[in-house]
């Protein structure tokens, strides 16, 4: 066992891997031509990576409350089915025959592969990539359970907000002619929220933050002027986008200016005081937008109330097109 591990740790080491890796004894038993693929400990460490599985592990946390289960590591409490089992059920509200408990490694497999099985049927119309199996997912995996719940969170719109562009170091090891080689390759775990989704194509306002962020100001400034035009009617002002759009209220508001009507006050919150709420306020702003011949806007609701500037100035920019040359 201590030769093998010490196999491991040279091939980790060794000059065509950039970094080093902590290896266990079971990482370093593999048959020939297996493979076995772990995160580099620098990307674990990495501030953003962290808040993204925080912010997973709370989200789980929060659906799964009346089931009384509480996620501590992911790894060690997914990877046998049970908890994903009871996190899909919730999310889609559906009841999967399943066995409840499973100690054996074949009971728990069959239970993951009905799981994933589901999983994919709502997925893949979608367009999704599925980017896990049932043994990387038992393998404990952290990167397919990771890309799995990015997923799930993205497809029943979570209200939760993940960290854009998260990406992973990570170490495979292969065992070829008895020895064992590794290389490094990187895993790409979120990117933007439109990406993730591939529900939108790239725009223009994709290439103003990506290749002329010194533009954006100008793009704001207009916006805002065009904006407080019809608001100052009501005696309102804005000077942040992204934070005073992100209840609901203004652009309920500025929609029915826009379209010369009074917007009944029992359709919306006038003062939100919860992500919900928010959420139905911008939602039911983008149905004011449809009835008044917009199109749908290329943004969700969640992030505009999550503060996502790029997909505010979308929604704002869809009602000036139409609207800029009112007096």
């Amino acid at each position: 066992m201590s030769d093998l591990q010490e196999e491991g740790r040279h091939a980790i080491n060794s000059p065509m891997s950039p970094a080093s890796a902590d290896i266990h004894p079971e990482d370093t038993l593999l048959e020939e031509n297996e493979e076995r693929t772990m995160i580099d400990p620098t990307s674990k460490d990495d501030p953003k990576f962290k808040e993204l599985v925080k912010v997973l592990i709370d989200w789980i946390n929060d659906v799964l409350v009346e089931e009384r289960i509480i996620v501590k590591q992911l790894e060690e409490d997914l990877y046998d089915g049970q908890v994903l089992q009871k996190l899909l059920e919730k999310l889609a509200g559906c009841k999967l025959n399943v066995a409840e408990v499973t100690q054996s490694e074949i009971g728990q497999k069959q239970k993951l592969q009905t799981v994933l099985e589901a999983v994919h049927g709502l997925l893949r119309p979608h367009g999704w990539a599925l980017q896990w199996t049932v043994d990387s997912i038992h393998g404990k995996n952290l990167v397919a359970i990771l890309h799995l719940l990015v997923s799930l969170a993205m497809h029943f719109r979570a209200p939760i907000r993940l960290p854009e562009h998260v990406s992973v170091q990570v170490v495979v090891v292969r065992k070829r002619e008895g020895l064992l080689h590794s290389s490094h390759v990187t895993e790409e775990l979120t990117t933007t929220t439109e990406m993730m989704m591939g529900r939108f194509e790239r725009d223009a306002f994709d290439t103003l933050f990506d290749h002329a962020p010194d533009k954006l100001s100008v793009v704001k400034k207009s916006l805002i002027t065009f904006v407080n035009k019809h608001l100052n009617k009501l005696n309102l002002e804005v000077t942040e986008l992204e934070t005073q759009f992100a209840d609901g209220v203004y652009l309920v508001l500025l929609t029915g200016l826009l379209e010369d009507y009074f917007v009944p006050l029992h359709n919306f919150y006038l003062t939100p005081d919860s992500f919900d709420q928010k959420v139905h306020n911008v939602a039911f702003a983008f149905e004011l937008m449809l009835d008044g011949g917009l199109k749908t806007p290329k943004a969700r609701p969640e992030d505009v109330v999550n503060l996502d500037l790029k997909s505010t100035l979308r929604v704002l920019y869809n009602l000036f097109t139409k609207y800029k040359d009112l007096e």
